[in-house]
């Protein structure tokens, strides 16, 4: 039976969470989905305070995997509270140059190329962003690597949408994930609303209040 394109709002949240919990969280199930993530692989999130980073959080809390987010000292908190086993302050140690090894990388930011992003992912392992890194090479190098046996790069397009939303209903009534909002404006202030965002240090979500 195909999926309705026509989702009635989950119970028990605003209609401001309701707004924010469908682009952050689409791109989050698409990348989800594509990066094939299996029961007890390490998973590290780089750029885990954004609108995706937040969703895709919550929704590995049902993966039985170990998750790693790298975010900023004021959001270390938040991190923990989503669900991340371990966090990564940003501000005082880049990622790159982490101990640790991942069976998957998913990557927010787009600073770093994939190069870098090499040394801390397993032999194995498969990095995705939703980014397009330096010089647009991740899209590059999920042609060049897709048949690869090693380390891989998969980027994610973002389509089926009715999917995409009937899953975030379901973790929204199951209570296993809620929308951040960092803040709201008014529809008069959306350029503020713009100005603030293109700054790259928002928490979450911001929300239009028409």
């Amino acid at each position: 039976m195909p999926v309705s394109s026509v989702f009635g709002m989950p119970k028990d949240i605003s209609y401001q969470q309701a707004a924010a919990s469908l682009e952050g969280a689409h791109y989050a199930y698409c990348s989800l989905k594509k990066l094939d993530i299996k029961p007890g692989q390490s998973v590290l999130i780089n750029g885990a305070t954004g609108a995706i980073g937040t969703a895709l959080l919550q929704f590995l809390q049902g993966y039985d995997v170990t998750t790693t987010a790298v975010g900023s000292s004021e959001n270390l908190e938040l991190l923990q509270k989503l669900g991340a086993d371990r966090v990564i302050d940003y501000t005082k140690m880049d990622i790159i140059d982490d101990s640790e090894q991942y069976d998957v990388i998913f990557d927010m930011v787009g600073q770093f190329s994939f190069k870098q992003f090499k040394q801390i992912l397993k032999p194995k392992g498969i990095f995705g962003s939703s980014e397009l890194g330096p010089k647009c090479q991740y899209v590059l190098l999920a042609i060049l690597t897709l048949f690869s046996k090693k380390q891989r790069v998969v980027f994610a397009i973002p389509a089926n949408i009715p999917e995409s939303i009937a899953f975030i209903t379901t973790q929204i009534n199951q209570k296993k994930f809620i929308p951040v909002i960092d803040t709201t404006y008014p529809l008069a202030d959306i350029t503020k609303a713009y100005t603030y965002v293109a700054k790259g240090f928002k928490t979450g979500n911001v929300v239009i209040i028409m």
